[in-house]
């Protein structure tokens, strides 16, 4: 048996810069982390002569069919395609969060079904390499409005400015920061669910179509990804970071209506009113996690103001996809 996991991901700046439509011209980036939340997955053999089928799939429904083509999940089945395993093969993933609240599920678990299947194989993948075969999954093949930058803190972990130059060109700039400083910013980050999925690729699928007119929004964006890498490594104290994530918030707002609703904006606006500096909605927009940057002495009374929604601790710069058990080695 094989297990992998890779890990999911807090996104502060840049996003939207990470697409292709877009930084093939104007260059991307984003500032992001991975964090200690997981997507796993198990890969197995057995002996399919033995059933009547020749591939077992599992997720929130199980497959067990005698051919890839016919698994209905597109990206077990393009994957295994990828891959070239066609039987003899059974296949689980579980998760640490559910999908679609902003936190780059999707493309981790891609991510770490890619490491799986290698790890199955016997092959050894770089973490770019593996980051680039999850963005042609996704975008070449299954033809999603996804973005590179999920599938690249998936692959690779850590705390990192991530420039785009193509989708098999990504640089990795890690963030050297101090343990203590690490420390303090991540007790600086309150993060609450706003209890509202939403998929994606479909807020995204309307920004691209809006890009011309976000263009110039976009470049300022992408700016705030080197002021707020630089507010990180300084030593001063975090509100101006805070206040920066609240420019960058209204900015990804202006983006496209679905962004944000009326329920997000009070659910905001309340984190404000109790002491936050700012934040932001994680991920595309619409729903999923809210992360604000506030002083630690406010945390009780933003716990207090959200008492009812789920609120999640995490710890930052996190470990890129491995494989945490290998039954051969």
């Amino acid at each position: 048996m094989i297990i992998s996991r890779a890990p999911l991901r807090v996104s502060f700046f840049g996003g939207g810069t990470d697409f292709p439509e877009y930084f093939r011209t104007e260059g991307g980036a984003v500032l992001a982390t991975a964090i200690d939340k997981y997507s796993f997955v198990t890969a197995s053999p057995f002996r399919s002569e033995l059933f009547d089928y020749a591939i077992k799939v599992s997720y929130r429904k199980n497959e067990s069919v005698p051919d890839v083509a016919q698994i209905e999940h597109p990206v077990f089945r393009e994957c295994l395609r990828l891959l070239k395993l066609d039987r003899d093969i059974e296949l689980h993933t579980v998760a640490d969060l559910p999908a679609f609240t902003g936190l780059g599920s999707s493309s981790t678990f891609t991510v770490s079904l890619l490491h799986a299947l290698h790890a199955y194989k016997g092959q050894y993948v770089k973490p770019l390499e593996l980051a680039y075969e999850a963005i042609h999954i996704e975008r070449t093949v299954l033809g999603e409005s996804v973005g590179c930058q999920d599938q690249t803190t998936a692959a690779v972990g850590g705390f990192n400015v991530l420039e785009f130059h193509s989708e098999t060109d990504i640089r990795v700039h890690r963030l050297n920061l101090r343990p203590e400083r690490l420390a303090e910013f991540e007790s600086h980050l309150f993060v609450v669910y706003t209890g509202i999925k939403r998929r994606a690729a479909d807020i995204e699928g309307k920004k691209m179509k809006a890009l011309a007119q976000n263009r110039k929004m976009l470049v300022q964006m992408r700016r705030m990804v080197d002021k707020g890498r630089d507010l990180l490594l300084q030593t001063s104290s975090l509100d101006t970071f805070g206040r920066l994530l609240h420019k960058n918030w209204l900015a990804k707002r202006s983006l496209e209506s679905a962004v944000s609703s009326s329920e997000i904006d009070s659910l905001y606006q309340h984190g404000l009113d109790a002491g936050a500096w700012g934040g932001k909605l994680l991920g595309a927009g619409g729903g999923g996690f809210v992360a604000f940057i506030a002083p630690p002495e406010t945390h009780q009374r933003l716990r207090e103001v959200f008492t009812g929604r789920f609120t999640l601790d995490v710890k930052l710069n996190a470990s890129g996809s491995q494989i945490v058990f290998d039954g051969a080695s």
